[in-house]
C-alpha cells in the first residue's frame, strides 16, 4: 500500500491495522548519539491512548511502546528505529454488520473502490488507531527539537460551539482536563455540550491549535516544499482533519493589507515583528516568530443513531453502528497534531543543513 511513508531526511513508515496483532513505525534518518528510551516515548502514547476519560472510547489499550531496533545502551545508533505497540483489546465482532455496507463519513466505500477489498474491522489502515506510529515517531522528533531549543505545544482550541478564552490560558490545564483545553471554564462547558451530544447519540468536532517556539528564520523552501505547505500536508494526512490554517488563516481573507502585514522592528538588537498575523511563516519559510497553526476536526463519523446508507450491492439500507467510539476525536488528536508538526520541522531542519556552502564546509571542518 503506497502512502505510508512520510518525510525525506527524517522519514517514518507506519504499519499495522486497528484490529491486527500490533501497530508501529520505522524511523529512518534519526542521527546517532541521541539518548532514547521507551520512557521518552510512552508519555506521548499515554496522551493518545483510548479509554482514559468519559468523553473517549471505552476501548482499553495500554499502548505500551517497545523499541525493537536502532537503540543500543540507551543511545540511537543511526540505523532504522523500529517501534511496536501491541493491540490487546480488539472486538472485531462489533464490526461484522458493516462487512458488506458503507458507513456514512468513513472510508469504507472509497477503500472498496480503490482496492476491491477492505479490512472492515475498525477501518483497518483508515482507523484513527494508525496514528499510534505517527505519535511514536513524533515523540523522537520532538526530543531532537528540544535539544535545539525548539518546543511545540498543541491543545484543544474549540469543541463544537465552545471556544477557549485566550485570557484564561493555563498551560497545566491541557494535561489536567479531559478536553485538553487550556481553559478550565471552557472545558467544563465543552464537557456539558458533549454530554448532550452523547445523550442524543451524536458527536462533535472542534479545533486544535499548535504553537512552535524557538524556530530560527529561513527554514522551509520557496516553491513546492514551503513550510506551511509541508505542515498543511502533514495535518491533512490525519484522517479527521478537514481544514488547516496558519496565523490569522481564514480571517486574513477579509483583512486589508495594512491590517494583515506584520511590521518589522528591532528588539534587543535583533530583527523581529510587531505582530504575527502571518503565523511565523513568510514566503514559505520560518521568520523567527512563533509558528501558529490550527487543524479543524470533523465530528466523529461513528454515531449510534440510525443512518441511511447502501450495501455493496447498491441496495438502500439503514444502519445502526455498534462498537466503542469517541463522541469527539479532538482531545486525543491533540498529540497527533503535535507529533506531525514535530516530524515536519525536524525534516526541514535537516534538509536545510545543506542549503548553503557554509553549512557543508562547517560540517566537514573545511576552511577555504
Amino acid at each position: 500500500m503506497a502512502g505510508s511513508i512520510f518525510g525525506k531526511c527524517f522519514r517514518i513508515t507506519t504499519w499495522g491495522e486497528s484490529h491486527g496483532p500490533a501497530l508501529g513505525v520505522v524511523i529512518d534518518g534519526c542521527p546517532a548519539g541521541l539518548a532514547l528510551s521507551e520512557e521518552d516515548i510512552q508519555p506521548w502514547m499515554d496522551r493518545r491512548k483510548p479509554g482514559q476519560t468519559g468523553i473517549s472510547t471505552p476501548r482499553k489499550e495500554a499502548d505500551r511502546v517497545r523499541i525493537l531496533s536502532g537503540v543500543f545502551e540507551g543511545v540511537t545508533t543511526g540505523t532504522p528505529i523500529s517501534l511496536m505497540v501491541e493491540n490487546t483489546s480488539q472486538k472485531s465482532r462489533d464490526y461484522s454488520d458493516i462487512a458488506s455496507c458503507y458507513r456514512p463519513g468513513h472510508a469504507d466505500y472509497t477503500f472498496d473502490r480503490k482496492y476491491g477489498f477492505r479490512d472492515y474491522r475498525g477501518g483497518g489502515r483508515s482507523s484513527g488507531r494508525e496514528t499510534v506510529g505517527r505519535v511514536a515517531g513524533g515523540a523522537i522528533a520532538a526530543k531532537l527539537l528540544r535539544t535545539m531549543g525548539i518546543t511545540l505545544c498543541a491543545y484543544t482550541k474549540a469543541i463544537g460551539p465552545v471556544r477557549v478564552d485566550d485570557t484564561q490560558f493555563h498551560m497545566e490545564a491541557i494535561r489536567n482536563t479531559p478536553t485538553a483545553m487550556p481553559d478550565y471554564d471552557a472545558s467544563a462547558k465543552a464537557e456539558a455540550y458533549l454530554k448532550t451530544c452523547m445523550e442524543e447519540k451524536d458527536s462533535a468536532g472542534g479545533i486544535i491549535e499548535c504553537r512552535i517556539e524557538g524556530m530560527p528564520a529561513g527554514i522551509g523552501e520557496t516553491v513546492f516544499d514551503k513550510l506551511d505547505a509541508c505542515l498543511g500536508k502533514a495535518l491533512f494526512s490525519i484522517g479527521a482533519v478537514k481544514a488547516v490554517e496558519i496565523g490569522d488563516g481564514f480571517q486574513a481573507a477579509a483583512a486589508k493589507g495594512s491590517e494583515n502585514n506584520d511590521a518589522f522592528v528591532i528588539s534587543n538588537g535583533k530583527i523581529t515583528k510587531k505582530t504575527n498575523h502571518a503565523g511565523g511563516i513568510l514566503g514559505g519559510m520560518s521568520d523567527g516568530s512563533p509558528i501558529v497553526l490550527r487543524a479543524y476536526i470533523k465530528p466523529t463519523p461513528s454515531i449510534f443513531r440510525q443512518q441511511e446508507t447502501v450495501n455493496a450491492k447498491g441496495e438502500p439500507i439503514t444502519l445502526e453502528i455498534r462498537g466503542r467510539h469517541d463522541p469527539v476525536i479532538v482531545p486525543r488528536a491533540v498529540v497527533v497534531v503535535e507529533a506531525m508538526a514535530a516530524l515536519v520541522i525536524v525534516d526541514l531542519l535537516f534538509e536545510n543543513m545543506y542549503a548553503g556552502m557554509d553549512g557543508i564546509l562547517d560540517f566537514y571542518h573545511i576552511r577555504p
